[in-house]
């Protein structure tokens, strides 16, 4: 937990998979059966921690973390964590873009290139190492993490609210839309709206249509998919009426070519 003077606190949280355990993740970590006796097992670490982690971004050091939460939600059968996931293994390319080919951006690789201590593969220190990460790289840039955390190849533009025409002929629907556009997120809001829908940035149960980027719906899958497109098939699965559609269907739903 990183504060705005830049403060870190650790808490380490021993989980029981209630799974066994492999040879080498224990020679990795030093976890086994015995070490987690008697610990809480994923689902009650996860109510304990919800509505904290969704209060706050995320950082995980490389996509490992998420997928990790993902796949022990699914396993359990509750619901995913819903925040924003900022990997830190991007802001580090950013900051230091000469360790490509270099020995990359690791933590191990960026424990000797920037001098940091701390024990590797020991979960506590590794997630203090990543904020150490986050924080030097701030400082060397000048830039802000979530600007840092922006792939150069693909930046998506900030969603944009609209009331909806009362007159047009979609009028009462809402929409929110996610991923890669062909077009502007203020041409595609001010489209919509002309054909009287209600634009609005994040997915609720009052959202009617989700409208995402045609790459994005035919390439993303499972743990991949934007927030907002895991919220809208969660609200679909809880029987909530919301259409999820590509640019392209959104277009001929609204009679623009």
């Amino acid at each position: 937990m990183v504060a705005a003077n830049g403060d870190i606190k650790t808490v380490g949280i021993l989980v029981d998979p209630e799974q066994g355990f492999e040879p080498f993740n224990v020679d990795l970590h030093g976890i086994d059966e015995t070490t987690i006796k008697d610990a809480p097992n994923f689902v009650a670490v996860a109510q304990l921690l919800r509505r904290f982690l969704e209060r706050h971004v995320l950082v995980q050091h490389s996509n490992f973390d998420k997928q990790a939460f993902n796949a022990a939600s699914k396993y359990y059968g509750i619901p995913e964590i819903r925040a924003q996931w900022i990997d830190s293994v991007q802001i580090a390319r950013n900051a230091w873009p000469e360790l490509k080919g270099n020995g990359g951006h690791g933590l191990a690789n960026l424990k000797t290139h920037l001098g940091l201590r701390f024990e590797h593969h020991n979960a506590e220190e590794d997630a203090r190492a990543a904020a150490e990460v986050v924080l030097l790289a701030e400082s060397i840039t000048g830039e802000n993490f979530s600007n840092l955390a922006s792939s150069k190849k693909q930046k998506y533009q900030k969603s944009f609210a609209i009331s909806g025409n009362q007159n047009g002929p979609l009028f009462g629907h809402i929409v929110c839309f996610t991923g890669k556009l062909t077009m502007s997120r203020v041409e595609a809001a001010t489209f919509a709206a002309g054909a009287g829908i209600t634009v609005k940035t994040n997915v609720s149960k009052k959202v009617t249509l989700l409208v995402v980027g045609d790459q994005d719906i035919s390439t993303l899958a499972g743990h991949d998919k934007s927030s907002k497109h895991r919220r809208a098939e969660e609200l679909q699965l809880e029987g909530h009426e919301i259409k999820i559609l590509g640019e392209s269907e959104f277009l001929k739903l609204i009679a623009i070519d």
